[in-house]
């Protein structure tokens, strides 16, 4: 799953009116958290952090903020990693040798399986399905899992790109099939701070054979810090997680783990009005998508994103729909074959854009739609 030429990235943004295809909230600088890193707060200024080679684990404020996310969650517990994708490579290289057996849930970040593919792992994959709203089916994933043999059960959730959500009892299940399995349980956690309703409890308060990884990138709007994590309560596979963060990358950057710290730790503050605009701006699509007959989609029950399509009695020509949503109207989305899924899927990210920007866009994914059917 390549990078590919045409991402947002490579584009450039200024390229880009509408950037639909973004996966977290807006992106965000200090002085909008209402962050001061004077002295006089009660903090070490940033003039006086010494830059060298930081905790290995990651710094110890960071790692309390995470921490008190969670119920009997201790600053032990936690491995600062540099972002989210850090610590799923790490639990993946860590855990699987050639040969061994995995299984993983699609559609999924592409970290999550093309690197125990690139390992050599033996996948077991569980595609979720438009049709069973995109719900995963624990038992089909019970039934592949080979007792004494899976190394390892990937999930997300809240999921990317669909942004629907497991209930409590799946989550519980998954555990339980862990622990009965002996496999390990990654549960990415990305979007869990951006949940439209109850959040659940993090997997890895629920069992040691449990591991969430999350980070301040998504929920934040902080992904220039590179600062994810790792939680996890058995003490001999955290200290194999933190081998292998040392061999990739020794320790984090001391002055993002600095920053993050201060941001989680205020938390109760910081998160809400992120909270309320997302929501706003779900309310945006969830309008435009009750006042149109081309597209359908699950709506999200956490993060901001939702994998939309084409409803099934339209007929449209894809790349056309593409190019001209792009060279018409400056609108961008993520295309389904970056989530192996066919193109009459995109994912719609509504937390980056500015809500005209948003709805300029949603208006051209009707215009390019009307342009691009036979």
């Amino acid at each position: 799953m390549p990078i590919e030429v045409e991402s947002p990235e490579q584009l450039g943004y200024d390229t880009i009116t509408n950037n639909l295809s973004e996966s977290s909230v807006a992106d965000r600088c200090l002085a909008d958290l209402g962050i001061d890193f004077g002295s006089d707060r009660g903090g070490a200024a940033l003039d006086d952090l010494l830059l060298c080679y930081g905790d290995h684990l990651g710094d110890p404020v960071l790692r309390e903020a995470v921490a008190a996310g969670g119920a009997g969650l201790t600053a032990d517990d936690v491995i600062v990693t540099p972002g989210a994708a850090a610590a799923l490579f790490a639990t993946a290289t860590s855990l699987l040798e050639p040969g061994d057996h995995a299984v993983v849930v699609r559609t999924n970040y592409a970290t999550n399986l093309e690197t125990p593919r690139a390992i050599g792992a033996e996948l077991d994959i569980v595609d979720l399905r438009f049709d069973d709203n995109w719900q995963l089916d624990t038992a089909h994933i019970a039934a592949l899992v080979r007792t004494g043999a899976t190394r390892l059960i990937s999930v997300t959730c809240p999921h990317n790109p669909t942004g629907t959500m497991l209930d409590l009892a799946s989550l519980h299940a998954l555990v339980e099939l862990a622990e009965r399995s002996g496999a390990v349980l990654l549960v990415d956690e990305t979007y869990r701070d951006l949940t439209h309703a109850s959040a659940l409890p993090m997997a890895a308060m629920l069992s040691p054979r449990a591991i969430s990884v999350s980070s301040m990138s998504k929920a934040y709007g902080l992904p220039g810090l590179r600062v994810g994590w790792a939680v996890c309560r058995d003490p001999q596979l955290a200290e194999t997680l933190l081998a292998a963060k040392e061999q990739i990358v020794i320790c984090g950057a001391t002055i993002d783990e600095a920053i993050a710290g201060r941001v989680l730790a205020d938390r109760a503050r910081n998160l809400p009005p992120i909270l309320d605009d997302v929501r706003a701006r779900l309310d945006v699509v969830r309008e435009w998508m009750r006042g149109q007959r081309t597209f359908e989609w699950i709506e999200p029950g956490g993060g901001v994103v939702g994998l939309v399509r084409f409803v099934a009695d339209k007929a449209v020509d894809t790349a056309r729909f593409y190019e001209v949503l792009l060279a018409d109207y400056g609108t961008y989305v993520g295309p389904g074959h970056w989530f192996e899924v066919d193109d009459r899927h995109f994912r719609l990210g509504f937390g980056w854009p500015t809500e005209s920007e948003l709805r300029a866009g949603l208006a051209a994914l009707s215009a390019a739609a009307a342009d691009a059917m036979t």
